[in-house]
């Protein structure tokens, strides 16, 4: 059965049900995703979100955190929430004959989650320890730096986990806060698939959300990606040097062109072997074991980041190619043998993106989340089919915005 879209209407409104039938295994997976609740709203504490859904890993009130876990562990069933940039989720995993009693837990998790104060310490410790240990990971180092670069005074520019600092100044009652605001109702869109009839599937979890705050719907905000090239290095004790680079992307959510995006980008850097960035950095010169670009494209900005590892002694002329390898792509486009490529790998590995009834949900999710019709993945397909070299090179020629690279880098500097 391919996945749908339904309705529980509640709380005079309608709150989307994407789902799938699946009976060849005894199991259900439900996912509560709550839009503009994820780490873009860590105005003013860096951390926050994902602090609040480390909170609400801490089981009842009623039950603490171990309890609660065993209680759970008993009849297998999983409950975790995780946050993105834009989402909070909590997700729900168990057999199907276990589903009633799931919800039971899943509910009183909402109604009361463990806001105590040995919960809120224990947390807190945890990830202020797991920053911590971050410090010397140059990678997660780079990354947060280009980030702070590229969304410079917006709440993109800090960092998901936030930094010691602003960890530990959030507060119990900004968790509470938190939550109270975001795990609404008017935000939700459910996702289950499984061995499970959708109708009493609906009547089941309709209790869950009854209860629920309505809560008030807000517009998401598009960020703009620093137009200025800047570059920035950070002087540490490393025997490699980790380069980190982005650009603007002007191609918004639903463009029409975004099958183009997706294919020059592949053949750019997301391809591995065989990308322009593989086969410059690592192949003819050797400088590095890895090299990618990827496009992210979503309702909050729109931005080409990249990355690569080399000897510190190299990072010049690493930064070089990689400023070398971007310019003569916009400028000469791609060839009709990496764009007959690129089309066979994208077409027949399709099958493999689509196996699991995970991917089939995620990919239905993304559809509806971007406003796009249900199926529009299939369609997109056929246009990268159709695609032409003419028209690939034309849209690869239009967005010089990505030679407007920043750099955010980790290196020994007196080796330099």
């Amino acid at each position: 059965m391919a996945a749908q879209i339904q309705y529980i209407k509640t709380n005079g409104f309608e709150i989307p049900v994407i789902f799938e039938s699946d009976k060849r295994l005894p199991l259900v997976n439900m996912q509560f995703i709550f839009q503009n609740a994820g780490s873009i709203n860590d105005i003013n504490k860096a951390g926050l979100a994902k602090f609040s859904a480390r909170m609400m890993g801490e089981g009842t009130k009623k039950l603490g955190s171990t309890a609660f876990a065993e209680a759970l562990e008993a009849r297998a069933i999983s409950i975790h929430a995780s946050t993105g940039r834009e989402t909070f989720v909590m997700e729900l995993s168990c057999l199907s004959d276990e589903f009633d009693e799931a919800l039971v837990y899943f509910d009183s998790l909402l109604k009361d989650p463990n806001f105590t104060k040995e919960a809120f310490s224990k947390v807190k410790t945890t990830l202020i320890g797991q920053l911590s240990s971050k410090e010397n990971d140059f990678d997660y180092v780079a990354g947060n730096e280009l980030k702070a670069l590229l969304f410079e005074g917006t709440p993109l520019a800090n960092p998901a986990s936030g930094t010691k600092k602003s960890v530990e100044s959030i507060t119990l009652e900004d968790t509470q806060s938190y939550i109270k605001k975001h795990l609404v109702s008017s935000k939700l869109i459910v996702v289950v698939g499984g061995d499970i009839d959708i109708d009493i599937m609906k009547q089941k979890i309709q209790a869950v959300i009854s209860y629920m705050p309505k809560g008030k719907v807000e517009n998401l905000h598009h960020y703009a990606v620093r137009k200025t090239p800047k570059k920035v290095v950070l002087d540490k004790q490393t025997k490699q040097a980790y380069l980190y680079f982005g650009s603007p992307y002007n191609l918004a959510l639903g463009d029409e062109d975004a099958y183009k995006s997706r294919v020059a980008t592949f053949i750019l850097g997301t391809g591995g072997f065989g990308s322009r960035l593989m086969e410059e950095i690592r192949v003819n010169r050797g400088l590095a074991y890895s090299a990618y670009a990827r496009v992210s494209i979503n309702k909050s900005c729109s931005y080409l980041t990249g990355y690569l590892q080399t000897k510190l002694e190299s990072l010049d002329e690493a930064e070089k190619t990689v400023n070398e390898v971007i310019a003569a792509f916009v400028k000469n486009g791609v060839t009709e043998e990496e764009l007959e490529q690129t089309k066979k790998f994208l077409l027949g590995s399709e099958p493999l993106r689509v196996e699991t009834i995970s991917q089939r949900l995620s990919r239905t999710f993304q559809e509806y989340y971007r406003g796009d019709k249900l199926g529009s993945s299939e369609q997109e397909l056929e246009k990268i089919k159709n695609l032409t070299l003419d028209d690939l090179n034309k849209f690869i020629k239009k967005h010089t915005e990505i030679l407007d690279l920043s750099f955010a880098i980790v290196t020994k500097k007196e080796v330099k």
